[in-house]
């Protein structure tokens, strides 16, 4: 058997072993080399994943174990909005076409409030809300920042268009509580 692994060359068996050995363990620093690398990118990817759903503050606190304890904000502002008949442009379109419909709006709603002093709360559907004075207490310019956030989405909204029917206008309801 030696010899059919050893492709019929003469060897102590010792050597052979050795040589298997030193073989194997190679495959298995690749390997564990390998899936330390798979498990940093997915360490990275889960990271990420959390700090866009948990305010940073609260995302670091969890990854070091350390309980979060509630805060209570003496003032906020919150933001609310929805598409005006989001049931029926549904209806009228294929299951693609609402997707990239909201991925397309709230990348510019996106893009939009990240030049004010907000918080993206949630996005559920065609809703989107937004926080200002929370997680960064921000004085008594949280309603400001909302407010303003709110045209400048309201004035974005009225030369968005729908890629599969650009010819529909786009409307928006706007909620705003302050307090």
């Amino acid at each position: 058997q030696f010899k059919s692994i050893n492709k019929g060359r003469k060897t102590n068996i010792i050597d052979s072993m050795l040589r298997m050995l030193e073989q194997y363990s190679s495959n298995l620093e690749d390997l564990i080399r390998e899936r330390t690398e798979e498990l940093e990118i997915e360490k990275q990817k889960t990271d990420k994943l959390l700090t866009q759903m948990l305010p940073p503050s609260v995302a670091e606190a969890l990854k070091m174990g350390t309980p979060v304890e509630p805060e209570y904000f003496e003032e906020v502002t919150l933001y609310f909005s929805d598409i005006v008949g989001f049931t029926t442009i549904s209806a009228m379109s294929e299951p693609i076409e609402v997707v990239d419909l909201l991925n397309d709006l709230y990348t510019l709603f996106d893009a939009i409030i990240g030049s004010h002093d907000v918080y993206k709360v949630e996005t559920i559907g065609d809703a989107y809300m937004v926080a200002s004075g929370l997680p960064k207490r921000n004085g008594n310019r949280h309603a400001g920042e909302i407010a303003n956030m709110s045209l400048d989405i309201l004035s974005s909204v009225g030369t968005f268009k729908m890629r599969h029917m650009p010819e529909v206008p786009v409307r928006i309801r706007i909620g705003l509580h302050s307090g």
